[in-house]
């Protein structure tokens, strides 16, 4: 199996280590800092713009998008204009996938991560480094679960939410779209949209008005 990663940063060196776990072989990068396409150590390296030349050709190549900002994320994904049979979902071996729950396509579940019976994980979602989603609950697309963030059971995690690290989601809870919560926070309240939460209870720091964390 063959896999383009689009972008070439931090995050591609960790998308890599699964994939190749994963057992595909990757072909090439592609990142707009390349401005022509290149061969280095017989992977290609291109401009994001040279994908589809590829794929016209490799019909079974998948693609997996290693950006970890979520709306940056989502931008790439709608400018591929890609079909979702073309996503690879990497699943690291050493993590718990119940055979109960749902992983979405180009969605990427790293070390030790578990999620239980009945979970959704939707398109293009970074479960991260012993991160856990409990039974029954609900993540929407382009959402980042940080590492050793908990997600205690029957939570929804609307689009483009960003868990921070070591955050804790209490049952039942909910997240709305796009919003922030910190490193550490324990979330015992919803949390609207396009807001920023932090703290032991998490308390909203930013709101829609002046956020800076909504999608343009």
């Amino acid at each position: 199996m063959k896999l383009f990663i689009v972008g070439h940063g931090g995050h591609s060196k960790v998308i890599a280590d699964v994939a190749i776990q994963n057992g595909y072989e990757i072909v090439g990068y592609v990142d707009d800092k390349y401005e022509i396409e290149t061969i280095e150590n017989g992977l290609i390296l291109g401009p994001i713009a040279s994908l589809h030349k590829y794929l016209k050709t490799e019909k079974d190549t998948k693609v997996v998008i290693a950006i970890g900002h979520n709306a940056q994320r989502q931008v790439m994904m709608e400018t591929l204009a890609l079909d979702k049979s073309r996503y690879a979902t990497l699943i690291h071996s050493n993590s718990w996938i119940s055979p109960q729950s749902e992983v979405g396509h180009g969605s990427v579940v790293m070390a030790n991560a578990v999620i239980q019976a009945g979970s959704i994980i939707g398109d293009h979602v970074i479960i991260n480094t012993n991160a856990v989603v409990e039974h029954d609950s609900a993540i929407g697309d382009f959402v980042h679960i940080a590492p050793s963030a908990t997600l205690t059971g029957m939570t929804t995690i609307r689009t483009g939410v960003q868990l921070g690290a070591s955050a804790t989601v209490l049952p039942g809870k909910t997240i709305g779209e796009w919003a922030i919560v910190g490193a550490s926070a324990t979330v015992i309240h919803d949390i609207p949209m396009y807001c920023t939460a932090i703290g032991v209870p998490a308390k909203i720091k930013q709101k829609e008005g002046d956020s800076i964390v909504k999608r343009s």
